[in-house]
């Protein structure tokens, strides 16, 4: 089961250009090492995001 909060918070880095806190490197989908978080976020990122 994923938490939705961090599904957004990971998806809004990523729409934003936000830092991976782990690395300090601007935050990509491909930093997301757990496949379910990523089909999540994946997700977020396609029904938020207009004219995907």
């Amino acid at each position: 089961m994923v938490n939705q909060v961090v599904v957004r918070i990971a998806a809004e880095r990523i729409l934003n250009g936000g830092l991976n806190p782990k690395t300090e490197k601007t935050y990509a989908i491909d930093d997301i090492t757990n496949q379910d978080y990523r089909v999540a976020v994946e997700d977020y990122i396609l029904t938020t995001t207009e004219g995907v």
